[in-house]
């Protein structure tokens, strides 16, 4: 039986019901979550959740993949209670946004090390949580190309994927030669990996979407509501149209549409920043696939998107 690691223990694949491949819970910069401008109570963080991701369950949503690196603020405990509380499956990560989030103790590892750290918190758990993370994260630091410490970061996670069959999802699909030729070095399929990020309004001109899905990757447009038109829209922000466009270029037609996933990445309860006011997960629901349907595309292919594609992707394939 097809499996998902979820924070509540494993789930057949097929359970998953609509996800959002791509969002957080609470993401920060490491110590963020220790400055006494950001500190948050328990009951502080459940109050900008739960009424989220209730909203989510609520209107269809079963899967929340939180996608915050292991230095980020990644709280499991946390996740396993709102799990439990609003009836969404969440899937935690292992790995790291970038290696220019990882703290010292990490980022002086080599490979091996870094290989064991991933394949230990899939397999046997993170840290006394009893969790088994779903899927490895990694990423570009700062800069658009990737450092030594990304590619050591890269290969470890390539090693961990094969060895424990959990896929992988990148912060940012900028360099991705580099990213595909370590994939390839190490004998990763790369319909095991997401690329992700490719819309967002920084990067997307630089991302060689069509290459990577040639290649045989996954595409992610997952910043969708990170939009102009908001109040106080952030830098990576890219008008509504100019987003769904590119997407709608990419899946052409629909001969791309089984390679490509979509999300919001949107903060519920964001640390050592204010967020961004008037977007959420449900962006989803409320907007994104409104916007898919006017322009087109049938409940075959939403389906498709947002329920077949995610769930073969988080499949742990061994």
């Amino acid at each position: 039986m097809s499996r998902v690691n979820t924070v509540l223990g494993p789930v057949p694949a097929e359970e998953l019901g609509l996800v959002a491949v791509h969002e957080h819970i609470g993401y920060g910069m490491p110590g963020s979550e220790l400055d006494t401008k950001w500190w948050k109570t328990p009951e502080q963080r459940y109050e900008e959740t739960v009424p989220k991701l209730r909203r989510f369950h609520e209107l269809g949503g079963g899967t929340f993949v939180d996608a915050t690196g292991i230095c980020n603020g990644r709280d499991v405990d946390h996740y396993k209670s709102l799990s439990a509380k609003t009836g969404v499956h969440i899937v935690a990560c292992t790995g790291f946004v970038g290696g220019d989030t990882a703290l010292p103790h990490f980022a002086n590892a080599g490979v091996d090390y870094l290989t064991r750290q991933f394949v230990h918190e899939i397999t046997v758990g993170i840290g006394d949580t009893g969790s088994r993370a779903g899927v490895i994260k990694v990423g570009v630091s700062r800069g658009g190309r990737m450092t030594d410490l990304d590619k050591r970061i890269y290969r470890a996670a390539a090693r961990a994927a094969l060895t424990t069959g959990a896929p992988i999802l990148t912060h940012l699909a900028i360099d991705a030669e580099n990213a595909i030729a370590i994939f390839e070095e190490e004998g990763l399929p790369l319909h095991r990996v997401l690329f992700g990020h490719v819309d967002d309004g920084v990067n997307a001109d630089k991302t060689r979407d069509v290459w990577i899905a040639e290649k045989g990757g996954r595409i992610g447009f997952d910043t969708f509501g990170y939009e102009t038109e908001l109040p106080d829209p952030p830098f990576w922000a890219r008008p509504r149209k100019e987003r769904l466009d590119h997407f709608l270029r990419f899946v052409d037609g629909g001969r791309r549409l089984h390679q490509v996933l979509a999300s919001a990445d949107a903060n519920c309860s964001p640390l050592g920043w204010p967020g961004v006011k008037g977007h959420t997960v449900n962006y989803i629901f409320e907007d994104l696939i409104p916007d898919l349907r006017a322009a087109g595309l049938d409940e075959t292919a939403i389906k498709t998107i947002f329920v077949d594609n995610p769930a073969a992707f988080l499949t742990l394939q061994k």
